[in-house]
């Protein structure tokens, strides 16, 4: 599978934005999915310059997390803001980049996408709770590139 379209299906993707829609709800965190064909840089590398492009450390509480994949390449990233790094700690983004890649392995991405999303969420609830004026800071949509 090289091809991003061709990662997902379109119920699959409905399926991953619930999961960030549902991981979102108790938490004034904010998660993004971007996959793109493929990267020549080293995957942590490219998630940070896609965080950046989406503009994702523009959130108040510096509390976005970012899942990049990269298909042809068959690398993925787990990058979080500064306010959640602070937080968790330095084994959290492996634990979940362990569950990840089990799925990813048996051919599985949804699944792989969906329990690393509510892992983040997890982790985002226990620091940054939801708040009665919390707003949808980012998009839930999956970017692509």
């Amino acid at each position: 599978m090289s091809k991003v379209e061709d990662f997902l299906t379109k119920a699959e993707e409905e399926e991953v934005v619930e999961a960030i829609r549902l991981a979102e709800k108790n938490t004034s965190g904010e998660i993004r999915v971007h996959i793109e064909k493929e990267t020549s840089m080293a995957p942590i590398d490219r998630a940070v310059e896609v965080f950046h492009l989406l503009k994702m450390e523009h959130t108040k509480d510096r509390n976005g997390v970012l899942i990049y994949v990269a298909v042809k390449s068959k690398q993925f990233a787990i990058y979080g803001d500064q306010g959640i790094n602070e937080k968790v700690g330095s084994d959290f983004w492996n634990s979940t980049k362990d569950i990840m890649l089990k799925h990813f392995k048996n051919g599985n991405q949804k699944q792989a996408l969906v329990d690393g999303i509510l892992k983040a969420g997890e982790q985002l609830k226990q620091y940054f709770q939801y708040q009665d004026d919390d707003t949808n800071e980012l998009s839930n949509e999956i970017s692509k590139g």
